[in-house]
């Protein structure tokens, strides 16, 4: 406490008390001037105690050694005062106010035990104390202000410790609150980070997959028709070369229509995977007059529309590959349905290539990166086996529940 705060009950009602008391003490006494000296004496007394240990030392009132000292010293004082004139007796309200406000628990109840014995002893003053019915009198009117002070003391004690258990819940949700709110800014400024690093993966995933459609309607489709277009200068049968260039240009403009709105491959619309691709090997071998040998091992699954998409799509661009670079005469193409995955297995008989040391321009170029993200998408893999000279073996495969990696 700050000397402002300090109440008045403790720095001016003990000194308007003891006035009045010396007051009343001077009107009894004025006929016995000795015994009237030695209570003036005692009452100075009293009061240059408490003036100087309280009064004028406001810095030592949250000292408890100190206040302690100085409560005893006016319990003593007020005990001799109540034992020679009861009246003091009226000054015990200053002793429980100093022992109330100045001494902690458990000093305080020693203080206020004291304090209370003085006041039953005024207040029993009366009472014969000659024979064993005064004193056990005067030991009630002791008792009963010993045990209710205390337990006003105690009383007021457990308040104070229910009042600083609310306090001290108050700060720690106070604390916790500021935490939450800074956790809840940080959050937001999470969530903010999150979304725009979703909307840019959304970006990037969306022109990956543009490409990849691109490459797998266009690029396959013009690709296919130059080829049928160079080989009708030099075929006496030019009719049907420019025929299936144009049977080649609406096949690519119809995929990249369905490409453009994200569905499923035309032949995966009204055919199984299995017939899906007998169909793209039939129209390719015709096409290309090579000759490819189809087979499907295992029982048919139930797959996604994503795998068998992918499936589909690995199937298109090695066949391609295989008529841009690698002058194969034979071609065998693998279906095969496992217990947990399916695989699709492409090898041909051509010039081959090194693995390790092909570039984006050759041996597929763009295709092979397409084809590895989209089955590497779908927690499959996707190997490259081949030789210069020993023709060329790829195998993708994916799992049977085809879940988004």
């Amino acid at each position: 406490m700050s000397e402002q705060v300090w109440p008045a009950r403790v720095t001016v009602v003990p000194y308007v008390l003891l006035a009045c008391i010396t007051a009343v003490t001077i009107l009894i006494k004025r006929e016995q001037p000795r015994s009237l000296t030695v209570d003036l004496v005692l009452c100075a007394l009293i009061a240059l105690w408490t003036l100087g240990m309280f009064t004028l030392r406001p810095a030592r009132r949250t000292e408890t050694r100190s206040m302690a000292i100085f409560v005893a010293g006016f319990v003593l004082l007020l005990a001799v005062l109540v034992v020679r004139d009861p009246w003091f007796g009226f000054l015990t309200p200053a002793g429980y106010f100093f022992t109330f406000i100045l001494l902690s628990w458990p000093g305080e109840l020693i203080g206020i035990g004291a304090v209370a014995v003085i006041a039953g002893w005024a207040q029993s003053y009366d009472i014969p104390k000659t024979d064993a019915l005064g004193l056990l009198g005067c030991a009630a009117v002791i008792g009963v202000n010993v045990a209710g002070m205390c337990l006003a003391a105690w009383l007021g004690r457990r308040g104070e410790v229910l009042s600083q258990q609310r306090q001290d819940a108050v700060d720690a949700l106070t604390v916790t609150n500021r935490r939450l709110e800074a956790t809840l800014a940080e959050n937001a400024d999470l969530h903010e980070q999150l979304l725009t690093q979703a909307r840019e993966a959304g970006v990037i995933d969306e022109r990956q997959r543009m490409a990849r459609e691109i490459h797998d309607t266009l690029a396959q489709g013009l690709t296919g028709i130059v080829t049928q277009l160079q080989a009708a200068e030099h075929a006496d049968d030019w009719r049907r070369h420019v025929s299936s260039a144009v049977g080649l240009a609406r096949e690519s403009l119809t995929e990249a229509r369905r490409s453009v709105h994200a569905l499923r491959p035309q032949p995966l619309q009204s055919a199984t995977l299995g017939e899906a691709i007998a169909d793209v090997v039939r129209r390719w071998s015709a096409r290309h007059g090579i000759d490819v040998q189809l087979t499907t091992t295992g029982t048919p699954r139930v797959m996604t529309p994503e795998a068998e998409s992918t499936l589909l799509r690995a199937t298109q661009e090695a066949l391609v590959n295989v008529a841009k670079y690698a002058q194969a005469t034979r071609v065998g193409v693998t279906l095969s349905y496992m217990e947990k995955e399916v695989a699709l297995d492409v090898r041909d008989d051509g010039v081959g290539f090194d693995p390790a040391r092909s570039t984006t321009s050759e041996a597929g170029g763009f295709g092979l990166v397409a084809m590895r993200q989209r089955v590497e998408a779908l927690n499959g893999t996707l190997s490259v086996e081949s030789e210069p000279g020993l023709g060329t073996a790829i195998s993708a495969t994916v799992p049977i529940s085809g879940a988004s990696a």
